[in-house]
């Protein structure tokens, strides 16, 4: 082979150990380098005879990709209700693959299938791959919830069958599911939980069947509505009875047993703040200054592994929940009520065992000290956020308890801290976005009957800080023992991801001088701090969240980006974590039994399994909390179909834009609406632009519209512009943009949402914002970049 042959091939193999990747001259030159291709020269003559050749294609300037055509690739099919679908590879970075109404095979949605790629993408001119499904690897969905009716009130009757039930989830409804008549038999208009037995065929492609496994209640019912959703996505609810027997059994006080051999720090003027409908209170929290000047940081969390120990029910029901699941009219909780509201909960004037991280910090924000040890604590006060931030305030305080005037000063010393701490975050890089928190407020029917938007104060912010240093103190501690631990990991944002975003920054004319190979949390930092108050603020800081990766659990130490922190992890809530439970159980294990090879190989063992299953459980409850959110804010507009508003664009796409009310609520104008011009999409600035008009839509501008329907059962609502002035187009026929192609990628876009309405646009920030890091409402915006805001970063 000749050097010029052998450079060829090698940079070949370089695009297909790459096959969705984007390759500068730049990038494909030190890989080349490394190795040992030949020269620049060879290079490029490699690239001009692989793109000749049709095996690569490029964007004219300097950027290459492997030609896609006949490949076969894995990935989980993403179906449409209008019955085509994508493929989403595993790569995150990859486009996904669109899959034709004909060529799915029969695939359902979450199905993982082989796909034989028949069109190759051009990322450059907005065509993606187009392929066909070859072969379904794995089902992706076992169970369906929805409306049950009797064969016989159709006055039809099948054998063996006692009816069918059709699935609330729109990418299901046009199967019939057939469930057997032997089992649970549920009434006409049950909602109903089914298991699935047979899937379509190409004999019966509409329908399956199944059995009834769970009766839900009437669907006119007060909370079914919730409790389907809750269903749907397999949040368990129901308690096994070796759980409860065992949480049962557990004293209601702590035994003179429980206090030996912890530290009595019961002396001591901890309090809890929470928002003021809490029931649960994991953490307190304690300040006061030394005589050296520094300050005395006490984080004391609730010792639930001192009462869920390892392999035991209660154990293995906690690690199969993964987390507390918070809804718009209800909790479904890790553990019992008994424990998080009783004995685990840091309740006022009564002993408490707590696992305590003391950190002592410099007026400046250093941490110079820590001590992390099992105590014996009593909160001196059950503390909310809107009495402490009055507290803080010069309001008198003529309606204020004693115990907030009674802790006033170290509330103030507590908020002087927080500066300092905040300060020293934002200057090694950490990213922060604010928005209101927005909590539905419900009858006792489940009808939503209000949305209230709250703003952080400074006692949210104050015990968000502490949480977060509390969580670095104890990730660095233990991961400077060389223990095995679990991380909450939030990683460094891919190369191409990030180029792509200071790219869109540019037609802004904002100057990013920042590598995207080595991109930095200050970086981005300095972006969000030049576009505040700005029109383009909005939309540049969805652009950036979207080029972050997703946080998740982890046994390796991969730093977290979004907070620019080396070491994390989640210590603060384990009560509604189990992460929490089982960081709490190592520190216990390696204070009680030592760091020997034995207990090391023990938790090496454990913790993959425990870093995936509290990451898959973390984004199921996310994915419920969303789900019922859309639900009740849909059914709130429901009654105001007709009415005007004020809005703001949240999002822009080819088939139409976002908007957001002022109570947060989201919906769709679609571009069949904007009826004044015909609009074109430019996906560089995400704009339309009418094209006889001129006229132009982006994020973060302000507009009136009129809600013109309201789908509760699919949580849809659809907006137009309201704009009396405005003349209407000569003609209805909008060619492109309604048909073909180009609306089936919108609606992929539109499905990503996980819900009509944009929301999911902000879940794409990806968990670090999500991490947000404390508790400031219950109404879990798990919207906020993938978390809800009770759970930390």
């Amino acid at each position: 082979m000749t050097q010029n042959e052998a450079a060829l091939a090698g940079v070949l193999e370089i695009f297909r150990r790459n096959p969705q990747r984007q390759f500068t001259v730049e990038q494909i030159e030190r890989q080349a380098r490394r190795d040992r291709l030949g020269n620049f020269t060879d290079l490029i003559k490699s690239l001009a005879t692989l793109e000749h050749e049709k095996k690569i294609i490029t964007d004219g300037n300097g950027r290459y990709q492997l030609t896609q055509e006949n490949t076969e690739v894995e990935g989980v099919f993403r179906a449409n209700d209008k019955g085509f679908g994508f493929v989403r590879l595993d790569d995150e970075e990859a486009d996904d693959i669109f899959i034709g109404a004909d060529n799915t095979k029969l695939a359902l949605d979450g199905d993982r299938v082989k796909v034989k790629i028949t069109v190759g993408g051009n990322p450059w001119n907005g065509k993606g791959p187009e392929g066909e499904v070859l072969e379904i690897l794995e089902r992706g969905t076992n169970s369906l919830v929805g409306e049950y009716t009797p064969l016989e009130d159709l006055q039809v009757k099948i054998s063996h069958f006692a009816g069918y039930v059709i699935s609330t989830n729109k990418k299901f409804k046009k199967y019939k599911v057939y469930v057997s008549d032997q089992g649970i038999i549920p009434q006409l208009g049950d909602m109903v939980k089914v298991t699935i037995k047979d899937y379509p065929s190409e004999d019966i492609p509409d329908s399956m069947t199944g059995a009834v496994v769970e009766v839900i209640g009437n669907k006119n019912d007060p909370g079914v509505d919730i409790m389907s959703i809750v269903a749907e996505h397999d949040i368990r609810v129901d308690w096994p009875e070796d759980a409860l027997a065992q949480a049962n059994a557990i004293p209601d006080h702590v035994t003179d047993e429980e206090k030996k051999g912890r530290r009595d720090i019961r002396d001591q003027a901890a309090v809890t703040i929470d928002g003021d409908d809490s029931k649960d209170f994991d953490d307190a929290v304690v300040v006061w200054k030394k005589p050296n000047g520094n300050y005395h940081l006490g984080v004391h969390i609730a010792d639930v592994a001192h009462y869920v120990k390892e392999g035991t029910p209660l154990d293995r029901e906690a690690f199969a929940r993964g987390n507390s699941t918070y809804l718009v009219d209800r909790v479904i909780p890790m553990l019992p009520f008994r424990l998080s509201n009783g004995i685990c909960s840091l309740n006022e004037g009564v002993d408490r065992l707590v696992l305590s991280c003391d950190m002592e910090i410099t007026p400046d924000g250093e941490r110079v000290g820590y001590d992390i040890y099992p105590s014996l604590m009593r909160s001196h006060g059950r503390l909310t956020y809107n009495k402490v931030n009055q507290a803080l305030t010069d309001v008198p305080d003529s309606d204020l308890e004693d115990k907030y005037v009674k802790v006033r000063p170290m509330l103030r010393e507590m908020a002087d801290l927080h500066e300092v701490l905040y300060q020293q975050r934002h200057n090694r890089g950490a990213i922060d976005f604010e928005e209101p928190e927005a909590k539905i407020i419900v009858d006792d029917k489940g009808k939503p009957v209000d949305i209230v938007l709250h703003e952080r104060g400074t006692a949210e912010k104050m015990i968000e800080s502490f949480m977060l240093l509390a969580n670095e103190t104890v990730a660095e501690a233990y991961y400077k023992k060389h223990v095995p631990f679990l991380y909450r990991v939030h990683e460094t944002p891919e190369a191409d991801r990030i180029t792509r975003f200071f790219e869109f920054c540019s037609a802004f004319g904002l100057n990013i001088k920042a590598d995207p190979n080595d991109v930095k949390p200050l970086d981005l930092q300095k972006v969000v701090t030049k576009t505040l108050g700005t029109p383009e603020e909005a939309v540049v800081q969805m652009m950036m969240l979207r080029s972050l990766k997703q946080a998740h659990y982890s046994e390796e130490p991969l730093g977290h980006f979004g907070i620019a922190a080396k070491y994390y992890t989640h210590f603060t809530s384990p009560i509604r974590r189990y992460s929490d439970t089982m960081v709490h159980r190592m520190i216990h294990t390696y204070l009680e039994e030592g760091m020997g090879d034995e207990v090391k190989e023990h938790f090496a063992s454990e913790l993959p399994e425990v870093a995936e299953q509290t990451s898959t459980q973390e984004r199921r409850s996310i994915d419920t909390e969303r789900a019922t959110n859309d639900l009740k804010m849909t059914e709130y507009m429901a009654d105001q179909v007709g009415q005007k508003f004020d809005a703001v664009v949240s999002s822009v796409t080819s088939f139409g834009m976002f908007v957001q009310l002022e109570n947060t609520v989201e919906g769709l104008i679609h571009i069949s609406n904007l009826k004044d011009d015909f609009y074109s999409y430019d996906e560089k600035t995400m704009t339309l632009t009418g094209r006889g008009t001129h006229k132009q839509y982006k994020v973060g501008m302000p507009i009136k519209v009129v809600l013109t329907n309201a789908n509760v059962e699919q949580h849809q609502l659809d907006f137009e512009v309201y704009d009396p002035d405005a003349k209407k187009r000569p003609h209805n026929d909008r060619g492109q943009g309604r048909n073909g192609r180009g609306r089936y990628r919108g609606d992929r876009n539109r499905d990503n949402r996980n819900g009509h309405g944009g929301r999911g646009n902000r879940d794409r920030r990806k968990g670090y914002s999500g991490d947000r890091q404390h508790k400031v409402s219950k109404n879990n915006r798990g919207q906020r970049l993938g978390q809800s805001s009770k759970r930390p970063r």
